[in-house]
């Protein structure tokens, strides 16, 4: 029996108009779908009746499934003839470990695709009103994570190496760190009044913007009692947000 394949999906950053087209008719023809915890309710809801659906959504510190166990029933169900769909938020390449998730399938000779999705890093941004380039503030982008892996013998992001390399950087799953990495940044040399933006739940009619600088971004944040899932904006083109702000809840 021919074995089946493995769709790795983005399904965006929350709101469902963000899904691709492709996403959509690989969607409606799923056997299983395996979603991740970021996955909007409105596109789950556009799973197929009669496909299986696996959650293995993972919290921060609180995982119900490990990696590896997910990789297995990715294996597990192509094996079975069928039509998978891995539904991963955002892009399953950026910071979604698709990457890890296509090793795994690579190495059990299991057929896969990637079907990229807007990442919350690019869409979130826009949504808030703040363009990460802009011809008069900002011809740099850094697109980082705030929580690595705690099991890595050395941290990747050098935070006092990045503070005055680029013109703005985007930090996702920062919320938990963010004292840190502002205190990282202003002793790399960033400016402690370089503005800041935080987005909640961006492109969702739940979406929240708090504005600061690095000075003060901290104590505003405990005072609006900002929450993940969050991404995290610094550079000047946060002072645009007030001006080009269009999206109303």
């Amino acid at each position: 029996m021919r074995e089946g394949k493995v769709y790795l999906v983005g399904a965006g950053p929350g709101d469902p108009g963000l899904l691709s087209v492709n996403a959509m008719k690989i969607l409606e023809r799923a056997n299983v779908v395996i979603s991740d915890r970021l996955v909007p309710k409105a596109i789950l809801q556009l799973i197929p009746n009669g496909a299986e659906k696996i959650f293995v959504g993972k919290r921060s510190g609180k995982h119900y499934i490990t990696q590896d166990e997910i990789n297995e029933i990715s294996i597990r169900e192509a094996r079975k003839a069928k039509v998978v769909v891995r539904l991963k938020g955002g892009d399953p390449f950026l910071f979604g470990r698709g990457g890890e998730e296509a090793r795994a399938l690579r190495k059990a000779g299991i057929e896969f695709e990637v079907v990229p999705g807007i990442t919350s890093a690019l869409a979130v941004p826009a949504y808030a009103g703040i363009p990460l380039t802009h011809r008069e503030y900002a011809s740099s982008v850094a697109i980082v994570t705030g929580h690595e892996d705690p099991t890595k013998p050395r941290n990747r992001v050098n935070w006092e190496k990045l503070a005055t390399s680029v013109d703005t950087i985007v930090v996702l799953m920062g919320v938990r760190t963010l004292e840190a990495i502002v205190g990282r940044l202003i002793k790399g040399g960033r400016e402690p009044e370089t503005g800041i933006a935080i987005i909640e739940r961006g492109t969702t009619t739940s979406q929240r913007v708090t504005i600061g600088t690095l000075s003060d971004i901290v104590q505003k944040a405990g005072e609006m009692g900002v929450k993940a899932p969050a991404v995290i904006v610094i550079g000047d083109v946060v002072n645009l947000q007030k001006e080009l702000s269009w999206f109303r809840r």
